[in-house]
């Protein structure tokens, strides 16, 4: 990748058992772009381009200061987001040994859970509500170019996410203009909270797991799921479990098959004691894998039947 006169700048170094991409596409976050062999996205405030080959990690960004880190500590930086300090192996050792877990610890080697900033992952998870991933990026990326600031890496602009003092001055009607429908009246009153310093993100660092969850559902828009993805993406809290549509089917099909009748609070309780301390990863890898194996196994069927409208036999296993 050629680099524009605003690089201030560069670093690489090797790390095991990482994957970017799986990362960057596993639905944490919904920002960063494929851009020729890497990414291109934001880190708080400053425009970053990150880049993987094999194992060695490779990253520029703009800028004279990092959030806190000097350009000279942009390894640092990097490090941190994508949580490389975090024990993988270990990590993935502790999950309960099952099939649905460890086929899903094979298909996500790599994957980390990153250490988002606090304001941008809530605001993000609050647009997230009944969204798919795609939309969420669509959400994101309109909020970002038009309430955000526009920082280039060579030739390609990325937008960093608006503080919430930002969205709490916008109008409700220009937020539903970015796709938000009525979400923009929770995310406008969550920014005012927050913006306002009524509701001090930071400081709620310091609160055990419930209360720390119990503050995040007060806020408009936030229930338990996005309040544990909150949680677990932005607050580091790796017990934290969100239980969404994918992984409420995950949960029935793989653990549950022969109750039909199973609540959603016995599935909460479950997998809060289940999954154990790691269990914000055991989620991210089911939810990953499930997401994945769904949309291969859409595009297989989808083939098929092109190729039975073509005239073309598709035999089944073991008989052609």
């Amino acid at each position: 990748m050629s680099v524009g006169r605003l690089l201030v700048d560069f670093t690489e170094f090797a790390i095991p058992e990482f994957d970017l991409e799986k990362t960057l596409n596993s639905g944490q976050v919904f920002h960063w772009e494929k851009i020729g062999n890497g990414f291109a996205g934001t880190i708080g405030d400053r425009a970053v381009y990150v880049e993987q080959r094999g194992e060695v990690l490779s990253a520029c960004c703009t800028g004279e200061e990092l959030d806190g880190f000097k350009p000279s500590g942009l390894s640092q930086l990097v490090s941190h987001y994508f949580a490389l300090d975090h024990p993988l192996a270990e990590i993935c050792a502790s999950f309960p040994a099952d099939l649905a877990l460890n086929a899903a610890r094979d298909f996500c080697r790599g994957l980390r859970i990153i250490r988002q900033p606090k304001w941008e992952c809530l605001a993000t998870f609050i647009c997230s509500s009944m969204k798919q991933v795609a939309h969420i990026r669509q959400i994101s990326l309109a909020l970002r170019k038009r309430f955000g600031n526009p920082s280039n890496i060579d030739k390609h602009v990325v937008h960093t996410f608006p503080s919430a003092r930002q969205i709490a001055r916008a109008s409700e009607k220009q937020l539903r203009a970015c796709a938000l429908g009525y979400r923009a009246k929770h995310l406008r009153a969550t920014a005012q909270l927050v913006g306002s310093g009524k509701s001090n993100l930071k400081a709620w660092s310091a609160l055990p797991d419930a209360e720390l969850r119990e503050r995040l559902c007060a806020l408009p828009g936030v229930g338990a799921k996005i309040a544990n993805c909150v949680m677990l993406f932005a607050y580091e809290r790796l017990r934290a479990f969100p239980i969404d549509v994918w992984i409420e089917r995950v949960l029935r099909q793989q653990y549950f098959p022969r109750r039909k009748r199973m609540t959603a609070p016995r599935l909460r309780e479950f997998s809060e004691t289940y999954f154990g301390e790691h269990g914000g990863y055991a989620q991210q890898y089911l939810f990953h894998h499930a997401r994945l194996a769904r949309r291969r196994s859409t595009s297989m069927i989808k083939s098929k039947k092109r190729n039975c409208s073509a005239g073309q036999v598709v035999s089944a296993p073991g008989l052609g």
